[in-house]
């Protein structure tokens, strides 16, 4: 992670990119992955979107994604995403085309709407306490070991934990579940090879089955949880068919256990690296949801929404052309000099936050559990500050990877005295 970097001259010529003859400037994979805050910081002054060697436009500026991510001009990516990495059929590809994510319009709010008041905030704020037990029943797992990987044996266990009780699945199906989702998300950045794609297939597929064979078994023997109520009310209702439903769980669990893993993670990893800070936070837990919404900003785990404009649009003399596959960088966005104050100094007193913070999207996609997420990262800070107040870097941070979709993160160890 990239901390207290000061902002560069907003004179810097483009440097590396290559710039055709429509002047937008063209970045590989590689340049983007090995600095992606360097390279935002770069361009975000001189255009407002520049070219990915895949074909796609990432729009940079916060006011261009803000809008974007709203405008009835443009579009959920549906199938592009897959298409342009060459996946036209297959499980990956189902994700895309029958998953609530990725769809538009009326078929969005059907595939969506039996979810909404699962998720509402209120019903989540009840959920609190169990989250925090959860959390406190992780640390007392580890305590006594003086040394643990926070993201393997906590930042991923939390969500895990959560969406299992949730939805009523057995936890000791969590491990199964989690590393499954862990390969498939893969597809949702560019982080995977060409020649990985049967292992993230086969991954899909098991996904796909675990899925299928759980709300079987609720077909025949009904429970009170959450997936027997929604199987049964969707199969009365017919407006899904039976893949969709899979789809929709499918894509529920991955939405509920990988971002916010990362999320959980890099917060205690900034907060570690700036000591004050953390011990703020171990002071006052009235500061914790603004550490949250802080860390979210300064080291997102989503890094960008994506959109396809139904017509050419024009920002700053340059068009984007209708068809076009955008990235629109929450990333860059949340680092614009231009929306926030010191955009490049993570500090957990800032006042400048929007209302609704970019990390979670926009319009009628904006993240279905927002509110739940943030429970999660409360909670597992909270415990982590008031059980473990001595916690300590043990070897270096955890380096989060990827410029787009959902980033990924390594071991993180962590160590305290008894």
């Amino acid at each position: 992670m990239d901390r207290n970097l000061g902002t560069r001259d907003a004179t810097l010529s483009a440097g590396s990119g290559d710039a055709p003859d429509d002047g937008v400037i063209t970045l590989s994979i590689a340049e983007l992955d090995a600095d992606p805050h360097g390279v935002y910081r770069r361009y975000r002054p001189l255009t407002p979107f520049i070219a990915h060697e895949s074909g796609s436009y990432i729009v940079l500026r916060a006011d261009d994604v803000e809008r974007f991510a709203r405008d009835p001009r443009l579009r959920q990516s549906e199938t592009e995403y897959p298409e342009i990495h060459g996946i036209t059929s297959g499980l990956l590809f189902d994700l895309f085309k029958y998953g609530m994510l990725m769809s538009n319009g009326a078929v969005h709010r059907r595939r969506r709407a039996p979810f909404t008041r699962t998720f509402a905030a209120r019903l989540i704020m009840e959920m609190r306490p169990r989250i925090r037990k959860t959390a406190e029943t992780l640390v007392e797992e580890w305590y006594e070991d003086g040394e643990v990987d926070l993201v393997q044996r906590y930042a991923a266990l939390i969500p895990a934990r959560t969406i299992s009780d949730l939805l009523g699945l057995p936890k000791d199906d969590i491990p199964e579940f989690t590393s499954l989702v862990y390969q498939v998300t893969r597809i949702l950045s560019f982080l995977f090879r060409p020649d990985e794609l049967p292992e993230l297939e086969d991954a899909a597929r098991k996904l796909f089955g675990y899925v299928e064979n759980t709300l079987n078994e609720r077909r025949k023997r009904p429970r009170e949880d959450f997936l027997s109520a929604f199987v049964a009310s969707a199969d009365a209702a017919e407006d899904l068919s039976p893949f969709e439903i899979i789809t929709q769980i499918v894509t529920l669990i991955i939405g509920g256990t990988d971002t916010t893993r990362v999320a959980a993670a890099v917060q205690v990893a900034l907060l570690l690296q700036d000591r004050a800070q953390w011990n703020e936070v171990c002071r006052d837990p009235a500061l914790i949801p603004g550490a949250v919404t802080e860390a979210l900003r300064y080291e997102p785990s989503v890094a960008s929404l994506a959109r396809i404009p139904l017509e050419d649009i024009e920002i700053d003399g340059r068009v984007l052309p209708a068809g076009q596959f955008l990235i629109l960088s929450t990333m860059s966005a949340m680092r614009d000099e231009q929306l926030y104050a010191r955009p490049d100094i993570f500090d957990i007193h800032r006042t400048d936050h929007p209302r609704l913070p970019l990390v979670f999207g926009g319009g009628p996609h904006r993240c279905l559990g927002e509110a739940l997420a943030r429970v999660e990262l409360e909670e597992g800070l909270s415990v982590l500050a008031s059980h473990v107040p001595q916690l300590e870097l043990a070897g270096g941070s955890a380096r989060v990877q990827g410029h787009s979709g959902i980033r990924r993160i390594g071991e993180m160890r962590v160590a305290w005295q008894r």
